[in-house]
């Protein structure tokens, strides 16, 4: 029963976000994205900033905005399987991990096979990528044709955020566009897994979904 009840308040938060947001939103902050923007965005787990992340200022800008360590390479959302299997290697286990969780809040650090993605989002040839169950997300990737940079839209080391109010206490007019999708319900991050020794799933962060 809670389940059911926590899906219908899920729905009811989905459908509320797509009305608040328009189409024409959704134009202007991928017009934003293509010009090296960096916009703020709501998620299926919390309030995120977006970046194309093929484009290395843009990415850059990302981390200027967080205050974030030079050293870690930002994840990725993509819109579809199709633009993920262009820049990664999905194969194996991770092949049914997409199948069962994606489009979710399932992050899976992957061999890069592609070209073209910034040096920011890569770390050892890896790249972190999901596809987000998100309406918003997905348009905003499918609208530029490109993964889009998903990070919290935080200050480094400040809480996350799951309001737009949040979201300015912390970084003001820094971004170039807000997409307001309302409060949202408090989610635990994405779960994270990686590549073990024997070429294996291994999970690094428990998150929203339980592997």
């Amino acid at each position: 029963l809670q389940l059911v009840r926590h899906m219908h308040d899920r729905l009811g938060v989905m459908k509320k976000i797509e009305n608040m947001i328009t189409e024409k939103d959704i134009d202007s902050a991928v017009k934003i994205l293509r010009g090296g923007g960096v916009v703020v965005f709501p998620t299926e787990t919390a309030y995120g900033l977006a970046a194309d992340a093929k484009n290395a200022e843009a990415v850059e800008k990302v981390r200027d905005i967080k205050g974030r360590d030079q050293e870690k390479a930002f994840p990725v959302i993509a819109a579809d399987m199709q633009m993920i299997e262009e820049m990664a290697g999905v194969s194996g286990p991770f092949a049914g991990l997409a199948q069962k969780h994606w489009p979710g809040a399932l992050t899976m650090i992957l061999p890069v096979i592609g070209e073209g993605l910034s040096p920011g989002v890569v770390r050892d040839g890896t790249v972190a990528v999901r596809i987000s169950s998100h309406p918003v997300s997905q348009a905003l990737s499918k609208g530029l044709g490109s993964p889009i940079v998903s990070t919290s839209a935080n200050r480094g080391g400040a809480g996350v955020c799951y309001s737009i109010d949040c979201v300015r206490q912390q970084l003001s007019d820094e971004p170039d566009l807000y997409l307001d999708g309302g409060e949202l319900i408090p989610e635990p991050p994405s779960t994270i897994v990686t590549v073990d020794d024997y070429g294996y799933p291994e999970v690094i962060r428990q998150g929203s979904i339980e592997i």
